[in-house]
């Protein structure tokens, strides 16, 4: 097992420097957060330098008719991307050698190739782009999904996929697609971006997130969609995780022209990587979404037909190794929305409450509770293998409406949920003994580790330096 990297060190890094230094910078463009560390590789082991986050606040209102779409402002997400490297030292900036830039996996964003920013000094604005479609769109319906054609691929098409999207937009908006010639993934763009790139060059990892990606081929389905007319010149280059994709083509900050830039990786990838498990190790994230985790074992290939019915999915890692994942769209956001509903409630009948107070009561709440026999299903944003599913309340009685008996039955349910599609018995089966968990519902959320604890047998390690920004720079810099 590799040294994780060493929190909180390089307070005096000059005496662990190893000659001829060079930093690698490391961004995650996340669901609601962007996040970036500098790292450094020193005799002790990769260390983390520096580090900055900064809300996005980028969801706008999506024109998708039928089910609700899922956009953001793509000037925004960069908006928020500068704010970070403005908070870091230029000085450290200036020995960036290598970035490695990650995000959210599935999304969809269009630009013209041309004329997809506008660089301003040491930084550039976005200008012929679109809204990014994110990964939790909800515009393809099942009847959509059905219409499309099989992939050649062990991966399942579902709705928040970027094949999806643009068929969708093929058949219900045409002309729209007209206006652009390149598309990827919000880091693809990014990368794109920094590079000077006409065609983004993408990673197999988002390649695979996207759909009609044959993993073990390495290649498009290009002859299956191409027989739909789907728009194939949209499709980007695709390249191993960690393959470069270019290098800089201007000062950015304080980080020199010519820095090199690796191909956009996914952000489940880098947040595994950021804790370099064990074999023997799960990993867990509860986040906005939730994720457990496992690598399977060397030398194995999925199959070349997907399961539509399958709760766990297997994407591109790196050394061309597969994560076996039960990605669930019902995590924190649950618990968010549960917050919201009962801020709105309160807002009707005159009463403020602000929402980190309210949450931080429902969970003292729940603890003071303990047990409850309300169950909730909290399904409401569907599962990709059941994306018609709804969340539901049972077992209601009188004397289990409190908010603490609420509280528990939710976090309870989220907990449930990912353990129908990943049960206890399917790690034991593989070998693993413990579970390294992160994310920022398990770290606010106590009632949420108990009842991880109670479903799975196993030692769980929480507060597990994950960070897919970190990953991102350790790639780079095991890859040189």
């Amino acid at each position: 097992m590799q040294t994780p990297p060493r929190l909180g060190a390089g307070s005096n890094p000059a005496a662990l420097r190893c000659p001829g230094r060079a930093l690698a910078l490391g961004i995650d463009l996340g669901t609601s957060t962007v996040k970036v560390a500098l790292m450094e590789e020193t005799y002790e082991g990769p260390t983390i330098i520096q580090r900055a986050s900064k809300e996005t606040q980028a969801q706008v209102e999506s024109q998708a008719a039928g089910r609700q779409g899922n956009e953001q402002d793509v000037r925004k997400i960069v908006a928020a991307l500068h704010g970070c490297l403005s908070a870091l030292s230029p000085q450290q900036l200036r020995e960036v050698r290598h970035i490695g830039i990650c995000g959210q996996m599935h999304g969809l964003v269009f630009w013209k190739a041309d004329r997809g920013c506008k660089w301003t000094g040491q930084s550039f604005e976005p200008d012929e782009v679109s809204h990014l479609i994110t990964w939790q769109d909800g515009r393809c319906t099942s009847s959509f999904l059905s219409s499309l054609p099989l992939p050649r691929s062990h991966l399942s098409v579902a709705t928040g996929f970027g094949c999806a999207t643009i068929f969708w937009y093929l058949r219900n908006s045409p002309d729209f697609l007209k206006h652009y010639d390149a598309a990827g993934t919000i880091q693809d763009y990014v990368v794109a971006m920094l590079c000077g790139l006409k065609r983004p060059r993408m990673s197999s990892q988002n390649a695979a997130s996207w759909g009609y990606f044959n993993t073990t081929q390495k290649t498009w389905n290009t002859d299956i969609l191409g027989e739909s007319h789907f728009p194939v010149h949209l499709l980007p280059e695709v390249v191993d995780p960690g393959a470069p994709a270019g290098e800089t083509c201007s000062g950015w900050y304080a980080i020199p022209k010519g820095t090199e830039v690796g191909a956009a990786l996914g952000d489940c990838q880098c947040s595994v990587y950021s804790c370099l498990p064990e074999s023997s190790d799960a990993v867990l994230n509860i986040g906005t979404s939730a994720q457990l985790t496992i690598l399977a074992p060397l030398g194995f290939l999925p199959g070349e037909s997907p399961d539509p019915d399958s709760p766990v999915t297997y994407y591109p890692y790196f050394g061309n190794r597969y994560l076996t994942v039960a990605a669930s769209l019902n995590g924190g956001n649950v618990l968010a929305t549960f917050v919201d509903m009962l801020v709105g409630w309160m807002a009707e009948l005159g009463l403020q409450v602000p929402r980190s107070t309210l949450y931080q009561q429902l969970i003292h709440a729940a603890l003071a509770q303990g047990d409850t026999a309300l169950s909730v299903c909290p399904t409401i944003y569907g599962e990709r293998h059941r994306p018609e599913q709804q969340g539901s309340v049972t077992h209601i009685a009188a004397s289990n409406l409190s908010l603490g008996h609420v509280t528990r039955a939710l976090c309870r349910g989220v907990v449930q949920n990912l353990h129908s599609m990943m049960p206890s018995q399917r790690l034991m089966e593989a070998g693993k003994r413990q579970i390294l968990a992160s994310g920022s519902a398990l770290s606010r959320n106590e009632v949420l580790r108990q009842e991880v604890n109670s479903a799975y047998p196993f030692r769980v390690v929480y507060g597990v330096a994950m960070d897919a920004a970190i990953g991102a720079a350790l790639a780079m810099l095991h890859r040189k």
